[in-house]
């Protein structure tokens, strides 16, 4: 249970990074410590302890694991990835234009 309450702390530190920063790039690792809470959240979830894996062999007395979560995480690890690859392409565009990753004076500058 202390797991769990651990993975909505380190998403809550994601979420005041990302909504009291001023610096794209701070904002974009703000978003990328949420994602990585939500990942470990779902491998907590997957886990049991002293369980198998899902492969039914004869003889064997006992529950699986299920690989549904595990599966979930690998996509969000590649959308992930993506995701952050394109904020910091946008980051990158953003600050060639503005000269700057502060997003309070970009919105000062209209240009």
């Amino acid at each position: 249970m202390i797991l769990f309450v651990l993975c909505f702390i380190l998403f809550m530190i994601g979420l005041y990074g990302v909504i009291t920063q001023r610096n794209l790039i701070k904002i974009i690792i703000g978003l990328a410590i949420m994602e990585y809470s939500v990942i470990l959240f779902l491998v907590l979830i997957g886990y049991i302890d002293g369980q198998t894996v899902p492969i039914i062999s004869e003889g064997f007395e006992g529950g699986f694991v299920d690989p549904l979560p595990q599966a979930m995480v690998l996509t969000a690890i590649v959308i992930g990835l993506a995701t952050k690859a394109l904020m910091l392409s946008v980051a990158i565009r953003l600050y060639k234009k503005y000269g700057t990753f502060d997003i309070r004076k970009m919105k000062d500058l209209k240009g």
